[in-house]
């Protein structure tokens, strides 16, 4: 920050009054800035000239930024910092070319030579205190950019992705997964693979490995190009159609289709929440195509699932309820996570592909191999508020439908449908509904299937087709109607009624109604529920019955809080199980554990333990959970952890910070201050805390952008970083490497005068951390790098003196340093160990 001195402040008040009594001037030249001085009264004169001013930059008549500058006779302007950008819409990396432009010292009017991004000409203006950078693309349109431009000469870069999740007890063998998600960058084409290792535990311990995807791709304006080898499942749409039966096994060949929607996952939930009634303390394990993504402890009583760590997109998952080791329920779930239609006047989306059933590195038995297989989807835009969704697709030599139609009915209230067929299997269809208003929203929801598999036949490994085993005639559905409404600020309730048909028979209600109060000085939530639901095995299969009361308290620490419930169930054998339950949970500042928990329970066969904790350190990030079952002492558990290893400018680093918008940046951190931290932060909207040595900071693919440094926390140290800032345009895929330096830094105060012992006013002072101006009298204060203590002396582009400071032999007042005058010679340009003398 560039002080004014009081003089120029004045200065500021006479500027609008001298131009409106200067005589009208018809030239639409401007003028230089003698002839705009002359306005000036005399004695201000010389407080215009060579010191700081206070401007506003604008670049083809769009605010850049606020700045201090300084104007020199010869018609030469420099800039010396932007001081508040707060309100402008230039880009940062926009901001930073012309900062470097401006700080060179540039004359005014016409470019010449040498002109950066079309330049035509820089101006001042008096008057306005205005400076404007005036280039060709003034006179163009500005039209907003629909598509992020490839970076130019592309990328490099590989990421690849680790994830382990585990899952075991005394009744249930070990099972769980590992997947390797890798993604890289050559020029502008993006490589992808994925590596899937499984184990189901149980009876069958085969231990399944297959490659799902290797292939490259290419982004185009609105579209994109696959070509290798892929799993044949429709991509690049806004709703994919629901489809039947078996999904598409993995293809060797070629798909296109529309991009816009091929974005980075965002930690969202899902629009349709998905529900669990857990009799009985448990857990939630969630599959997609028979791999586990995703692992979730519950308690006791209606739950919804957290579906924010899963993947976007529109799909079917299983999920499975776990109860004292055993499975005792097993559903099929959609999971509703789209992306918004961007151009409505792009009616059209589109995914086409076409290829032969291919596997690579697979012991899947049962996976199709040598046929030829195709698929078309499509959605149309038919109204801002409906779009159609259209699918065909050949799997295993079965034809599959399918068909969709989401209607945004009023602004609150939206309808999305599916009916889908496939041959030899049967016929389904599904509709939910969302209506939202001011104090709540009702979920209705239903879906029926009719199904005939007794034409679906097997293959032996002798060529002989068999009939399937687990054959099915007949309807299976489910209905459901959701209410939840705010009564108050701290009242609620909800319901949900649900009937079944098919393996699940009956009716079920849940109703429940919460209110927040304080409870010995401390935030507390009530919650009580009433259930009347179907008989399950965990129930004895007789109605599961009963009421539950919870309560939930911050404790007086930072992070804790603890929970209790009461409550009345169906137990295994019909009869009344009378239980409750009680929670400890803490959350860690700056520790590796990030959250953990113990729950102890008791009912009517006992007492039940379960610990959870959820941890990240620089290399892994990870949750758990540990149970034991009051019915039989079994212990139960599962783990997920997750790890990125990034490679980028022959640089690497193993990190726990995921990749989620695309791309990254490998970071060094130097500094001779221990213990500094920093934060970078992406303008798009990630960030992360860099710590000294190497680090890594996701970033967004495709998009052009930049990352500031700045320290984290309140206290400052005197310190100062470079860069502040870093630009970056990459493609998905590619990672970029940059050094930061933080030095310490110390104040300056000094005066700087010629060899006669005058003023020299209008010098800028450069030093490696900043640099500053001499003020009319020739005083200069600035920030030093205390490991680099040396000053340039520059008029225009003339490097007149340069001094080597010693600190420890110079005044220090508080956390200024004090170094007297400085006599500016030429001499020290031979000699940079220049004594400074000490102002009388």
């Amino acid at each position: 920050m560039f002080p004014m001195t009081p003089i120029a402040a004045a200065l500021a008040c006479v500027l609008c009054a001298s131009a409106f009594a200067a005589p009208a001037d018809n030239d639409h030249t401007p003028r230089n800035l003698l002839a705009q001085a002359k306005g000036l009264p005399a004695e201000f004169e010389e407080h215009f000239f060579d010191v700081p001013l206070a401007v506003r930059v604008e670049l083809d008549q769009q605010f850049i930024g606020e700045a201090m500058v300084v104007l020199s006779r010869d018609d030469r302007v420099t800039l010396l910092d932007f001081t508040d950008v707060g309100d402008s819409r230039i880009k940062p990396d926009q901001r930073d070319l012309w900062s470097s432009y401006l700080k060179q010292g540039i004359l005014l009017g016409s470019c010449q030579e040498q002109c950066p991004e079309q330049l035509l000409a820089v101006h001042y203006s008096l008057e306005n205190s205005l400076v404007s950078i005036l280039t060709e693309k003034a006179e163009h349109d500005d039209q907003v950019q629909r598509y992020h431009e490839l970076p130019d000469g592309g990328s490099s870069g590989l990421i690849v992705r680790n994830q382990v999740n585990l899952n075991g007890g005394q009744d249930q063998d070990l099972g769980g997964r590992y997947g390797l998600e890798a993604s890289s960058s050559l020029g502008n084409w993006t490589q992808m693979a994925n590596v899937q290792l499984s184990r189901t535990g149980g009876v069958d311990d085969t231990l399944y490995h297959a490659v799902h995807g290797l292939y490259t791709q290419r982004e185009l304006q609105g579209s994109f190009l696959r070509l290798g080898y892929f799993t044949a499942a429709s991509e690049g749409l806004i709703r994919q159609p629901r489809s039947f039966g078996a999904g598409p096994d993995t293809a060797l060949g070629v798909m296109y289709g529309s991009s816009d929607s091929l974005v980075i996952n965002n930690p969202k939930p899902a629009i349709y929440p998905i529900y669990v009634t857990a009799n009985r303390q448990g857990s939630v394990e969630i599959y997609r195509n028979g791999l586990l993504i995703n692992s979730q402890a519950v308690p006791a009583g209606l739950q919804t699932l957290d579906t924010r760590p899963l993947p976007g997109g529109i799909y079917e998952v299983e999920v499975r309820l776990i109860e004292d080791g055993k499975i005792t329920s097993s559903t099929q779930e959609l999971i509703y996570k789209p992306s918004n239609w961007r151009h409505h006047d792009e009616r059209w989306r589109y995914n086409v592909f076409a290829g032969r059933e291919s596997k690579l590195l697979s012991n899947w038995e049962e996976q199709d191999n040598g046929d030829m297989t195709a698929g078309a989807a499509f959605n149309y835009l038919l109204h801002p508020r409906v779009i159609l969704g259209m699918s065909a697709r050949q799997v295993r030599d079965t034809l599959q439908y399918g068909s969709s139609v989401d209607w945004t009915v009023l602004d609150k209230a939206s309808v999305f449908a599916n009916v889908y067929q496939t041959e030899n299997y049967g016929t389904g269809l599904d509709v939910q509904g969302v209506y939202s208003y001011g104090k709540g929203s009702v979920v209705a929801s239903h879906n029926r299937s009719w199904l005939d598999t007794t034409r679906l036949y097997d293959t032996l490994p002798d060529g002989t087709h068999v009939r399937q085993r687990n054959v099915f005639v007949g309807q299976t559905s489910q209905s459901s109607l959701s209410l939840n409404h705010r009564f108050t600020q701290k009242n609620s309730m909800s319901a949900r009624v649900s009937h079944s048909q098919g393996n699940t028979q009956g009716t079920g209600i849940d109703l429940g109604w919460t209110q927040r109060t304080e409870l010995f000085g401390s935030d507390a939530n009530w919650r009580l529920s009433l259930f009347d639901r179907p008989g399950s095995f965990s129930s004895g299969e007789h109605r599961n019955r009963g009421v539950d009361l919870s309560l939930n308290i911050a404790l007086g620490g930072p992070g804790e809080q603890l929970s209790g419930s009461l409550g009345s169930r169906t137990d295994r054998q019909g009869g009344r199980d009378n239980n409750a339950s009680l929670t400890y949970r803490k959350v860690l500042q700056e520790h590796v554990l990030q959250s953990v928990s113990a729950t102890a329970t008791t009912d009517t066969y006992g007492l039940g333990l379960s610990a959870m904790a959820t941890a990240q350190s620089d290399l892994v990030n990870g949750d758990g959970f540990i149970q034991r079952s009051s019915f039989n002492n079994n212990l139960s558990g599962a783990l997920n952890l997750d790890s990125t290893v990034a490679v980028g400018a022959r640089k690497m680093v193993m990190t726990s910070q995921h990749h989620r918008d695309g791309a990254g940046m490998i970071i060094d951190v130097e500094s001779d201050i221990d213990g500094i931290a920093l934060r970078a932060d992406d303008l798009s909207g990630g960030s992360a805390v860099l710590r000294l040595g190497r680090n890594f900071v996701p970033i967004t693919a495709y998009k052009s952008g930049s990352v500031s440094f700045d320290f984290e926390g309140n206290h400052v140290p005197a310190a100062s970083i470079q860069p502040a800032r870093s630009n970056y345009h990459l493609n998905k895929g590619g990672v970029d490497y940059r050094k930061v330096t933080v030095s310490k830094t110390v104040t300056v105060l000094g005066r700087l005068v010629d060899p006669q012992g005058k003023p020299l006013k209008g010098h800028h002072i450069i030093n490696h951390a900043s640099r500053g101006i001499s003020e009319a009298d020739g005083f200069f204060s600035m920030e030093m790098n205390a490991g680099s203590p040396t000053l340039e002396v520059r008029s225009g582009n003339q490097l007149l003196c340069q001094f080597r400071l010693d600190p420890d032999n110079s005044r220090r007042e508080n956390d200024v340093l004090m170094i007297g005058s400085l006599r500016c010679t030429p001499d020290t340009l031979a000699d940079a160990a220049g004594n400074p003398e000490t102002a009388g």
